[in-house]
């Protein structure tokens, strides 16, 4: 019998069979007085999702049903199925796509939030931004006629 133990922590522990780990990694160091936030998004068939934005800390995300498209700064876009997991480093980096990549149906996802100090939990980008940053996008996939 093989024993599950927490990747993470001070003293590493057992974990009973019904706990399934889903994602395990390891944020930047959280000073005192950061905050955290859990929100449900609930985008309808074929959303776009929020516009370009950051945040000031990292985030971890669950996708409970359907697919989403999703997009960070110098990595190129790729879908996240029900069941899947994401996670953000946060800072300066640029979130492009969260968005429902289903036409026809609703995707649902949870993402917990952190947040630095004094900071706002969500900052959106501008079009001037993007622009001077285009060059640490990755490349587009482009579609032919």
């Amino acid at each position: 019998m093989s024993e599950r133990k927490s990747a993470h922590g001070a003293g590493e522990h057992s974990l009973p069979p019904e706990v399934k780990v889903l994602q395990d990694v390891k944020p930047p160091f959280l000073p005192e007085g950061a905050s955290g936030m859990t929100i449900l998004v609930e985008w309808p068939p074929g959303h776009p999702g929020a516009a370009p934005h950051r945040h000031s800390g990292p985030a971890f995300g669950y996708v409970m049903e359907g697919v989403i498209r999703f997009e960070l700064e110098g990595e190129p876009e790729r879908v996240i199925k029900a069941g899947e997991t994401f996670w953000e480093p946060g800072g300066d980096v640029i979130h492009y796509q969260d968005g429902n990549a289903l036409s026809d149906a609703p995707s649902t996802f949870i993402v917990t939030m952190l947040c630095a100090p004094g900071q706002p939990m969500l900052i959106f980008v501008d079009d001037d931004e993007l622009a001077q940053r285009a060059h640490l996008r990755a490349p587009r996939p482009t579609t032919s006629s």
